[in-house]
């Protein structure tokens, strides 16, 4: 298995577009030509992609880690944040952040990456949506 993880490009808008639910199209286009989205490849196939933004302006926070179905639980998620922390402390950040709905399984991974809960939102009629940060 080769993997390949890169800053995304518009030739990956596509499959972005088609997974990702989240975004508006224009939103996306500016986000790639910001290199604010990573993508993963498995053997040259695009299986992935980590999307971020800025908490405050100032802190990097991931939005979106997505994965087809057929690879997630495979360590693939791990290498991608990775990535991004590196990158993140490569540009003078010294904390990230994220965030995860409390009925999802996504808050077991990201403390086992080591991020800590550091508060909540508390919308109407949703699910409490867990705040993490972790220090790189």
């Amino acid at each position: 298995m080769r993997i390949s993880i890169k800053y995304a490009e518009f030739v990956d808008l596509e499959y972005l577009l088609k997974n990702d639910k989240h975004i508006s199209k224009e939103m996306l286009e500016k986000k790639i030509g910001e290199k604010e989205v990573i993508t993963i490849r498995v053997d040259d196939n695009l299986v992935g992609w980590l999307r971020y933004n800025y908490f405050w302006d100032n802190t990097p926070f991931m939005n979106m880690l997505y994965f087809d179905e057929s690879y997630r639980q495979k360590g693939l998620g791990s290498k991608v944040v990775y990535y991004w922390e590196k990158a993140m402390k490569e540009k003078g950040y010294t904390r990230v952040m994220t965030s995860t709905l409390a009925n999802e399984q996504a808050q077991f991974f990201y403390r086992k990456q080591g991020y800590k809960d550091a508060g909540c939102l508390l919308l109407e009629n949703e699910a409490l949506e867990i705040l993490f940060t972790k220090n790189i």
